[in-house]
């Protein structure tokens, strides 16, 4: 089990093989912008750490606004640049290096309703931006299975072909940050990877860890989202990096999840044994849900080293110790896109 908020971290930051040697391949630096978000600071540490690995020399600069406090001072101490910055300010991406290989992580998603022009600022204004500042290089941009329409579960997954079709203006910002590097790849032929992620996990954050919460607090387990797609935080890092290389024009898209359809129920259950409790129900599973069929980016980097089953036993045991989490709620349960 995972005792320590370290011991998660270095294993969230572990890199693997093949992560080395993609960083050892790959030319110029790696520059991260939006690193302080929930995903950002591992996948520096998992960069830094494999470049270590491979012997190399290569800069990994992390950008934000850093208004978590020490988190900046953390980053540096793994060797790790870090430049604070508000990314729409005038003037900023002017000011920030050159870098040959970016990753784009800024977003917004939850605090959308009533202040959507914020949303559409951050989601899709900047990335038209960042594409121009950054044409020379190669670009990762995270996007979100939020782009996809609700699908039977008995069909299975969006693949990387379903029609697109977001549900409220969070979706549809994000679907105008694809529309963005698409157009700056085609304009400047510069060579991107669009990442449509849901949902990545740690045991501080993540549907996972939302559901065990309820189950171990005696709320009712929310059943109208009745299935999901997870992957470990580390294994999505992962993917991240090794895309690097398979950067092109036009943007290679790639859902980014696990390969398992799970059961909301299945899940609630399961943590209820590991609690020794009953668990509680709210509503009924729908015969839809947001749900995305990985095949893809399994054929071209295999499967995720940890499983689901994993991360339920590693939160449970993480809620019983109680340990620390990021108190931010998912809201995986939402159906109307409202965030």
């Amino acid at each position: 089990m995972i005792e320590t908020v370290q011991q998660l971290e270095d294993l969230l930051s572990l890199p693997t093989e093949k992560d080395v040697a993609a960083v050892h391949s790959l030319e110029g630096d790696l520059l991260i912008l939006g690193v302080g978000g929930k995903m950002g600071p591992s996948l520096a540490r998992r960069a830094r750490r494999a470049i270590g690995l491979a012997g190399v020399a290569k800069r990994v600069i992390g950008v934000a606004r850093f208004s978590t406090g020490g988190l900046a001072r953390d980053l540096e101490a793994a060797g790790i640049e870090t430049i604070q910055c508000d990314l729409l300010d005038a003037g900023a991406l002017a000011d920030l290096p050159d870098a040959q290989n970016v990753v784009f992580m800024a977003a917004r998603k939850f605090g959308t309703v009533g202040a959507e022009h914020s949303t559409w600022a951050m989601n899709t204004f900047l990335p038209g931006l960042v594409a121009q500042r950054y044409r020379t290089s190669r670009i990762v941009a995270f996007s979100t299975g939020n782009v996809y329409p609700l699908r039977s579960v008995e069909q299975g997954g969006a693949t990387e072909t379903t029609p697109v079709a977001p549900v409220g203006e969070y979706a549809q910002s994000a679907l105008g940050r694809e529309r963005l590097f698409e157009y700056g790849s085609d304009r400047w032929q510069t060579p991107v990877v669009l990442l449509r992620l849901n949902y990545a996990v740690e045991l501080r954050y993540g549907v996972l860890l939302d559901i065990g919460l309820a189950v171990k607090e005696g709320r009712p387990v929310d059943l109208r989202m009745g299935s999901v797609n997870v992957i470990w935080q580390g294994d999505a890092n992962s993917v991240c990096l090794r895309t690097l290389e398979h950067c092109r024009t036009p943007p290679l898209i790639l859902n980014l999840t696990g390969p398992e359809t799970l059961s909301v129920r299945y899940v609630a259950e399961r943590f209820a044994a590991l609690f020794g409790v009953q668990p509680a129900w709210q509503g009924v599973e729908s015969p839809t849900a947001l749900l995305s069929n990985a095949a893809k980016v399994q054929q071209l980097f295999g499967y995720p080293t940890i499983t689901p089953n994993d991360i339920i036993d590693w939160t449970a045991d993480w809620i019983l110790r109680g340990r620390p989490t990021l108190n931010k709620p998912t809201h995986f349960q939402t159906r109307d896109g409202k965030f």
